[in-house]
């Protein structure tokens, strides 16, 4: 199954589950679903720091961007694809200096 038939089906799968209800396409529903990804990496951030298996946090914010991009209609596995090819012709560690 290739990364947009997945993206396809979870937006599918979360509209017929009611995630979609109430909530209409615009700037603030944008922003909200950004807000749910941002929400992910923070429980992903905080198994981290308690020493657990962040997987299935790793996972969760995964789904959100599958919603997110199905929502919005955003060719996600194309985007991929054109930024590495961005990526892979930058300068090492994108010519910034380490942490």
């Amino acid at each position: 199954m290739s990364l947009n038939e997945m993206i396809k089906e979870y937006g599918i799968y979360a509209k017929d589950k009611g995630f979609w209800d109430k909530v209409d396409i615009n700037k603030d529903s944008a922003v909200i679903r950004l807000c749910l990804i941002h929400s992910e990496v923070s429980e992903a951030l905080d198994a981290y720091r308690d020493g657990l298996d962040m997987s299935e946090e790793i996972a969760d914010i995964v789904i959100r961007v599958f919603d997110f991009c199905y929502r919005y209609n955003i060719d996600l596995e194309t985007a991929i694809k054109d930024k590495m090819k961005i990526n892979y012709n930058r300068p090492k560690l994108h010519g910034r200096k380490v942490f």
